[in-house]
């Protein structure tokens, strides 16, 4: 067995950063959803298979807090919300495709 310790470099802490931001366990589908386009709540709610509304928020909230989604309201009764990728949460995308297909290959 090799015990060689792995040295630790500061890329590391980026990587936990990113880890923090969309290591959720629904924080990829629903970045995968909006690539798509724009969505309403209730349109991802649907799509998001297995995710219910109060984790659906919290998601949501922690993504626009991080700069990867945009929440507009409109002024309707009731309220309409949609949501859309912002420049920076596009650019994970096809991160996240290759993560589609590693998984598609070794975990099926």
């Amino acid at each position: 067995m090799n015990n060689k310790k792995t040295k630790v470099s500061e890329k590391s802490c980026s990587l936990r950063e990113v880890l923090d931001i969309i290591g959720g366990k629904w924080s990829m589908p629903i970045i995968y959803m909006l690539s798509k386009g724009k969505m309403r709540f209730k349109e991802l709610e649907r799509s998001v298979e297995g995710i219910n509304t109060r984790m659906l928020v919290k998601e949501l909230k922690n993504m626009e807090a991080n700069g990867i989604l945009t929440r507009e309201v409109f002024a309707t009764v009731p309220p309409t919300v949609e949501y859309t990728l912002t420049e920076k949460g596009e650019k994970l995308l096809p991160s996240i495709v290759s993560l589609h297909q590693w998984g598609q290959e070794f975990t099926v």
